[in-house]
């Protein structure tokens, strides 16, 4: 089958690589895709976020499946469009996907199926806000209630920080997104990543993982997108995640049914682990990144049936088959991110790694210049490795790092030290 990928980053490397594996794909499209991606699939440019363009495409490029990758297509409805024209999609609705495009609405879901979360309040002024914050004291969590690219949430240990955070937000720093506020309770404990395919009424659990999300050693520095994670993620026993699947995910996918907006895609819950029980922080319409990362390097091939499945409504005939293993990825990131960075760096040595089912360099920001590899954002490469432990998998993966020739590039030395230490 001809398929299409939504997206560039390394998430979208990462699920082309697991695609590709497949028998069942014939021709591989990613669109924009990037240097790495353009290696195993065919790239393409067109506006990912327009979903009459998109439609355009498949038409034109007789595609069977469109998997789509990151949020802001979601958001703009473009699986609305495709499914209207009778394509085959991986991805929710743009009205299921305000589970993560909205905080609010996401806490709403949660209220209504009693679904155990953060005890929150909502705000379009910043007065009210100030006050509310001076009310509960510190720490706080403040949340642009829209999309703000991975950035609209402050974890603020102080009152200070927190009514900054105001400021910024209803002073226009996050655009649209942090029109309206949402001010959370601090939730203490271990945070882990929980990933459940849905296909509208069946819930499949998919994988565990956990990710760094402060740029420097030690969880220190500011936060990121993310910078580096592992799977399986240890915190998250089996008991656990059948606790997170009874009292969370399938209360919500009842109620998002309920509602007459199946969630039909992947569902990301992000938790807070205490004292035994998990509570929601907060939920992802699509696969993390750099989650995706490890995720793929365990599932393989049989990701593609996995997706399929969902988008065919048929996932209560499917189970993961699992490798009794682990996968670590290591995030090189252009120096200064995630403030100010310099893009079109060459990066040297990647030609000479390995690229085979235990070891895989994905790409997240680069550019081919001729034969060069260029940086081209933020967080540029997912060195990533498997193992039978994760110490192993951990030093595979820094391994291949060190083989790597970017001087101006730095990653955290530290990826899985949680679950090492």
């Amino acid at each position: 089958m001809n398929i299409l990928i939504l997206g560039s980053g390394g998430r979208e490397h990462a699920l082309a690589w697991a695609i590709k594996q497949n028998p069942k794909c014939d021709r591989l499209i990613v669109a924009p895709g990037n240097a790495g991606i353009a290696m195993l699939a065919e790239c393409a440019e067109f506006d990912i976020e327009s979903g009459s363009a998109v439609v355009t495409f498949c038409e034109e490029n007789a595609i069977d499946f469109v998997v789509i990758g990151p949020e802001a297509p979601l958001a703009a409805g473009v699986a609305d469009a495709t499914r209207a024209a009778g394509l085959l999609t991986f991805g929710p609705s743009a009205e299921a996907a305000k589970l993560e495009a909205s905080k609010t609405f996401t806490k709403e879901i949660c209220d209504a199926c009693g679904a155990p979360t953060a005890a929150w309040a909502r705000f379009t002024e910043s007065a009210p806000a100030k006050d509310y914050v001076r009310a509960k004291g510190a720490p706080i969590v403040i949340k642009a209630d829209g999309l703000a690219a991975g950035k609209g949430v402050i974890v603020a240990m102080d009152e200070a920080t927190a009514l900054d955070a105001l400021d910024d937000m209803f002073g226009g720093s996050f655009g649209s997104a942090g029109a309206e506020v949402v001010i959370e309770e601090f939730m203490a404990g271990e945070e882990a990543s929980f990933f459940i395919l849905s296909d509208g009424q069946n819930a499949l659990p998919i994988g565990t993982a956990q990710d760094h999300k402060r740029a420097y050693d030690g969880d220190e520095g500011p936060n990121t997108g993310g910078m580096g994670a592992y799977s399986p993620a240890p915190v998250l026993t089996d008991a656990l995640q059948a606790q997170v699947m009874d009292q969370i995910v399938r209360p919500t996918i009842a109620e998002m049914a309920r509602r007459g907006t199946p969630y039909q895609g992947v569902l990301y819950a992000g938790l807070m682990i205490e004292n035994g029980k998990a509570r929601l922080v907060e939920y992802n319409a699509r696969f993390g990144d750099p989650e995706c990362q490890v995720l793929m390097m365990r599932l393989g091939a049989q990701a593609l049936d996995m997706l399929l499945a969902c988008a065919e409504g048929r996932l209560d005939q499917m189970q993961v088959n699992w490798a009794d293993d682990h996968a670590i990825t290591v995030v090189m990131a252009a120096k200064g991110y995630p403030g100010a960075y310099q893009k079109g760096t060459e990066i040297k040595g990647l030609e000479a790694l390995p690229e085979d089912s235990f070891n895989m360099v994905f790409h997240a920001g680069t550019k081919a210049n001729g034969p060069a590899i260029l940086s081209n954002g933020g967080r540029v490469l997912n060195v990533t490795a498997r193992g039978a432990s994760l110490l192993e998998a951990r030093q595979n993966a820094y391994a291949l790092l060190d083989r790597i020739d970017w001087p101006d590039g730095f990653n955290r030395s530290d990826i899985g030290w949680r679950a090492l230490d």
